[in-house]
């Protein structure tokens, strides 16, 4: 491979890509052709770098500068002025209290990192296996089919602390023991990247960014329980992952690190399939999603017995999502007590979040287990925008629960989530300001998830309809308290009697804000008005006539009529005409238009 004197990384996740990515490569292409310096410096796609908030995202090393919300049109600045010579271009840098920010080591939103699942995600091209070898790609697979036993590599999982990253936190060495000792054969390992949460992205990037940590993670875990063969569930709203997975799998294949032949010399062979599902959020649940497989509807079905005794076509098998595979090659390298020796005493290890909604800096995120949610708002995310208070995190999706501000020092672990209500789930996380009505993010979350139900079990298929109802009534001003009541005997009844983690979890965002916003419910109910001025049947808008200037623009913009007044005098709005829909809010210049 040439060596070049520059190398220019293009943020090609999807995130980037949705923003215009590809142009500004073409652009950065075609301007270093026209400079004479194809031989010297090369342009590559890499997997999300992270801070989807200022894509596109461009990195230039050996420095590491980081250029932000790059245009095509600054092609031509970045390669005639950095990479010829080498002038940093300061209006596409960072901006910090400080001055701008050169170098990506800089940022505090990387600086508060430990990067283990994301070890390669921004750095490699992922479409080159040569890339991922060069970063000791392969080597973990080698390590243990050339030197360890089978009980060995289960061994060394379990000591490391490795749990799930997928919702549930089950020790990952524990799964893969219970699977190599259960009788059947043929053995199965599966990954499961059917990630459905609203907001979450963490197992779609690593697919993006680097696909062959999983297919070599696979191989390890086939290697310890005795399979072959392995399948890669994705959902197919994931066109990305698929292709570039796709390609790893076939590149895997001609350098024999995949397929029907004997690994490095051994009589070891593992092969990868993919799976691709039509994204029902019910198959993120392992039996639903090995029913997917086989050809079959979607459904849970009653455990035990557990996939691991009795999974794939009755055999048993081994299910881990995307970012617990990504953690075991370098377990494997770097030994377990390294890896235990991060995070907590019952959480190893570090976690992946994708950060989004009132938070400054957006994007993926990987930190020790246990940092607190203050650290993660306030330092890596950078506090909340527009001078607005922080209120609230829902972690975990539409499965998790809400944090408070009071819980702004929680260590970020499984046990200390569970205690608060919520709960780790794939690392979803949605930070929410005062402007959110924590009534209406109850009635989202549920209402995704019993619109997401498969119907097999009634609580779950009429239990979660029924909240959804009152979650309506509220938010429509014809809320009773008596409804509370239900929905909290309805929300424990789903949570109990539901046949998989689906329905089971499905009442958590209903009874943490319950919990921790129940003035917020009341204040629906007894006063008809929603406090954060989100929920359109209990708003009011009002003219403060000292304020109102007369200029007639709200009279103008209102599309029912329902503003009256004469030139520069006071208006007035009808509540009887008002559609509510907020345009002459928006539009007074003069803060003249009161929301209630």
């Amino acid at each position: 491979m040439p060596r070049y004197r520059a190398n220019v990384l293009v943020c090609a996740g999807a995130g980037c890509l949705s923003c215009g990515c590809r142009p500004v490569k073409e652009a950065l292409l075609a301007e270093i052709d026209r400079q004479g310096l194809a031989g010297e410096i090369r342009v590559i796609e890499t997997g999300c770098v992270g801070r989807c908030d200022l894509g596109p995202v461009v990195l230039v090393y050996p420095e590491g500068v980081f250029y932000g919300r790059v245009r095509p049109e600054d092609a031509v600045e970045i390669v005639r002025e950095h990479l010829l010579k080498g002038r940093p271009v300061e209006r596409l840098l960072p901006e910090k209290e400080t001055g701008r920010i050169r170098e990506l080591s800089e940022l505090d939103f990387f600086r508060g990192q430990v990067r283990i699942a994301l070890r390669n995600v921004g750095l490699i091209d992922p479409t080159s296996i040569e890339e991922y070898i060069g970063r000791d790609g392969y080597a973990a697979l080698a390590k243990v089919v050339t030197e360890m036993t089978p009980e060995r590599v289960i061994e060394e999982v379990k000591r490391s602390g490795l749990r799930g990253r997928g919702g549930a936190g089950f020790p990952t060495g524990l799964k893969w023991e219970l699977t190599a000792k259960a009788k059947g054969e043929p053995k199965y390992v599966i990954c499961n990247a059917d990630e459905g949460d609203p907001g979450a992205f963490m197992d779609r990037s690593i697919l993006e960014g680097d696909p062959h940590s999983v297919l070599e993670a696979m191989a390890i875990a086939g290697y310890a329980i005795g399979a072959h063969q392995g399948y890669v569930y994705v959902r197919a709203e994931y066109p990305l992952a698929v292709e570039r997975l796709d390609h790893a799998i076939d590149q895997a294949r001609a350098y024999g690190l995949l397929g029907r032949e004997g690994l490095f010399g051994t009589d070891f062979f593992f092969d990868v399939e993919i799976r691709v599902g039509a994204g029902a959020f019910v198959c993120g649940e392992e039996t639903a999603l090995i029913a997917s497989i086989e050809g079959h509807r979607g459904e849970p079905r009653p455990k035990p017995p557990f996939p691991a005794a009795a999974g794939l076509w009755g055999k048993p098998t081994v299910i881990n999502n995307v970012e617990t595979y990504a953690n075991i090659p370098p377990i494997i390298l770097r030994g377990a007590d390294w890896f235990a020796g991060i995070g907590t005493e019952k959480s190893k290890g570090t976690k992946v979040f994708a950060m989004a909604g009132k938070v400054k800096n957006t994007g993926l995120i990987e930190v020790p287990m246990g940092t607190t949610l203050r650290t993660i708002v306030f330092k890596l995310g950078g506090g909340v925008p527009e001078g607005k208070e922080f209120k609230a995190a829902q972690v975990g999706g539409p499965s998790g629960g809400c944090l408070t501000a009071a819980h702004l020092d929680l260590p970020m672990d499984y046990e200390s989530l569970r205690d608060a209500g919520a709960m780790m789930g794939s690392g979803g996380l949605i930070i929410m300001d005062t402007s959110t009505c924590m009534v209406d993010v109850a009635r989202f979350f549920l209402e995704f998830t019993q619109d997401e139900s498969c119907g097999r079990c009634t609580p779950c298929r009429i239990g979660t309809k029924k909240m959804l109802e009152i979650l309506d009534k509220i938010v429509a001003g014809e809320g009773t308290m008596e409804d509370l009541a239900v929905l909290e005997k309805l929300a424990g009844m789903v949570k109990s009697a539901s046949l998989c983690g689906l329905g089971q979890s499905a009442p958590n965002p209903v009874l943490s804000t319950l919990r921790y916003f129940r003035d917020e419910y009341e204040a629906h109910i007894k006063e008809k008005r929603c406090p954060a001025g989100v929920c359109r049947a209990l708003l009011r808008y009002e003219i403060d006539p000292e304020k109102c200037t007369g200029c007639g623009l709200c009279r103008r913009v209102c599309p029912t009529g329902a503003i009256t007044g004469r030139p520069k005098e006071a208006h007035a709005i009808d509540p009887a005409l008002c559609a509510k829909c907020g345009v002459c809010y928006a539009k007074c210049k003069f803060g003249a238009i009161r929301k209630q």
